[in-house]
C-alpha cells in the first residue's frame, strides 16, 4: 500500500453521523457469532466480511513476530512489513492510529491490543474516512484483537506464522510456560523481553495480576541446555502453584525450593520474586542469589535502593540454610519503575570484548523513558540494541522485566 501522505486522524466524537455508510447489523451479528468458531487460518476472510458489514472496504490483520522486528500478515499472499520503518510499525510502536492516503482511498493502521499487550496492527481500507468510519474501524480492531487472543492460545498456525526461524527444543519447552510479554492495568504495567528468541536456555520471566497485586519473577537457571530449561519450567510451575493457592512470598519461594530439591536435586536457579500492592505501592521481594533489582525514580537510578544481603539460589536453600527466606520491603512512589534483569544483559560483549555494562543498560532505559516511550517499547528497543551490540550472537540468555506503578486518584 503505497502512501502519498499522512493526514490527521478524524475525531469520532466531533463527527456528524454518516447516513450513507449503513451498517448491516444482522450480518455483523452473524459474523461476531462466526468469530467464536472460525479457524485461525480463515481469520483474514472473516476480517474482510466484518469490514464490509461495517461499511468499510477491507481489513488486513498483521501480527508482530516473536522478536518484534516485523509485522506479519495473516494473509499468506502478502509480505511482512518492518516495525521500525513503516506506517504500520508507527501504529504498533506508539499504539496510535495512522491514516494514509494511498490514491485509491484511505488506509487506517490501527494497533491490535489485548489489554496492554501489543499484538500487531489492523489495516483498514475505505473509500472515504470520517468520524463514523473511524469509530467503526476502532471497533473492528478491538473485536479482532479479542478473536486473535482467543485463537492463538491453541493455534500452531498463528504461532508458526509469527516465527522467522526454527525453534530449538529447549526454547520450545520454555516458551510454553511464558506468559504474555505485557500485562497490567491502569495502576501498574509489567513488560518483559527474552533473547535469544529461538535458542533460549535457562532464563525466564513470569508476571500475573491477582486482584490489586502484581506478581513478577525473573529466573536464570544453571546451564544452557534442555535440563536448564526444565529447571526453569519446574520453578515457574512451583511458583504459580503456590501463588494460585494464596501463598505469601516466603511460602512461594519455599515451594519452588522443595520442588527442585525433589525433582531436580542437582539443579538450581537464581532469581528475584516480587509482589507489588498496586493500591498502596508497597513492594516486597526476595532475592535468591541474583543481581539486585534496580529502582528508577524521576529519570534516575537510585543506587542500592533495592540491594539486599545475599541468599542461596532457588533449589539450594534447603541444603545451605534452614531459616525462612528473608523478605525485603519498600514503598514505591507514583511513577517508579523497577527493573529486573539477568547477567546476560550487562555481560553482552562487542567484537573487542567490551561489555554492554550496567551503566549503558540503565542509561538506555532512562533516555527512552524520558522520550515518552511506553515500557514495552523501551524494552523492545533495548533488547534490539543489545543484540546489535553483540552482532546478533548472544553468548548467554538476556532477559529484562520492567514494571511501573501509577496509582489512580480515588
Amino acid at each position: 500500500m503505497g502512501a502519498e501522505g499522512v493526514i490527521p486522524v478524524p475525531d469520532p466524537s466531533q463527527a456528524p453521523a454518516d447516513p450513507g455508510a449503513a451498517v448491516d447489523e444482522r450480518r455483523l451479528e452473524e459474523l461476531i457469532t462466526e468469530a467464536q468458531i472460525v479457524l485461525p487460518v480463515d481469520l483474514s476472510a472473516l476480517a474482510n466480511r466484518c469490514a464490509s458489514a461495517l461499511g468499510l472496504n477491507t481489513a488486513l490483520i498483521y501480527l508482530v513476530d516473536l522478536q518484534q522486528w516485523l509485522l506479519v500478515p495473516l494473509d499468506e499472499s502478502l509480505e511482512p512489513v518492518p516495525v521500525d520503518a513503516s506506517e504500520a510499525g508507527w501504529a504498533y510502536r506508539t499504539v496510535s492510529p495512522r491514516v494514509m492516503d494511498n490514491g485509491d482511498g484511505m488506509v487506517v493502521w490501527l494497533p491490535l491490543v489485548d489489554g496492554v499487550e501489543r499484538l500487531g496492527v489492523l489495516a483498514v481500507q475505505t473509500a472515504t474516512l470520517d468520524g463514523s468510519r473511524m469509530r467503526r474501524s476502532r471497533m473492528l480492531a478491538d473485536l479482532l484483537a479479542m478473536v486473535v487472543t482467543s485463537k492463538r492460545t491453541y493455534s500452531d498456525w498463528i504461532v508458526a506464522r509469527t516465527r522467522t526461524a526454527t525453534m530449538q527444543l529447549p526454547a520450545e519447552m520454555l516458551r510454553a510456560f511464558l506468559p504474555p510479554r505485557t500485562i497490567g492495568s491502569k495502576q501498574c504495567v509489567s513488560t518483559a523481553v527474552l533473547e535469544p528468541a529461538y535458542d533460549v536456555g535457562g532464563d525466564a520471566f513470569d508476571h500475573a495480576v491477582v486482584k490489586h497485586v502484581l506478581h513478577t519473577m525473573i529466573l536464570d537457571a544453571m546451564g544452557h541446555d534442555l535440563s536448564s530449561g526444565l529447571t526453569t519450567s519446574v520453578a515457574m510451575a512451583g511458583a504459580r502453584n503456590a501463588r494460585r493457592s494464596g501463598a505469601d512470598l516466603p511460602d512461594l519461594v519455599g515451594n519452588v525450593d522443595r520442588a527442585l530439591a525433589q525433582w531436580l536435586p542437582d539443579h538450581f536457579s537464581t532469581g528475584v520474586v516480587c509482589r507489588l500492592d498496586a493500591s498502596t505501592g508497597e513492594l516486597r521481594w526476595i532475592n535468591c542469589g541474583h543481581p539486585p533489582p534496580l529502582l528508577i525514580r524521576a529519570e534516575r537510578v537510585l543506587d542500592g535502593a533495592l540491594d539486599s544481603p545475599p541468599q542461596p539460589p532457588i533449589g539450594l536453600h534447603l541444603e545451605l540454610a534452614s531459616a525462612t527466606r528473608q523478605v525485603h520491603e519498600t514503598k514505591l512512589e507514583p511513577g517508579d519503575r523497577v527493573l529486573l534483569y539477568t547477567d546476560g544483559v550487562v555481560e553482552a560483549r562487542d567484537g573487542n570484548g567490551v561489555e554492554f555494562g550496567l551503566a549503558r543498560f540503565t542509561d538506555f532505559i532512562i533516555r527512552a523513558s524520558a522520550e515518552g516511550q511506553r515500557p514495552a517499547e523501551v524494552l523492545r528497543l533495548l533488547i534490539h540494541a543489545i543484540l546489535d551490540y553483540q552482532h546478533n550472537d548472544l553468548r548467554d540468555d538476556a532477559t529484562i522485566l520492567l514494571f511501573e506503578w501509577h496509582p489512580q486518584p480515588p
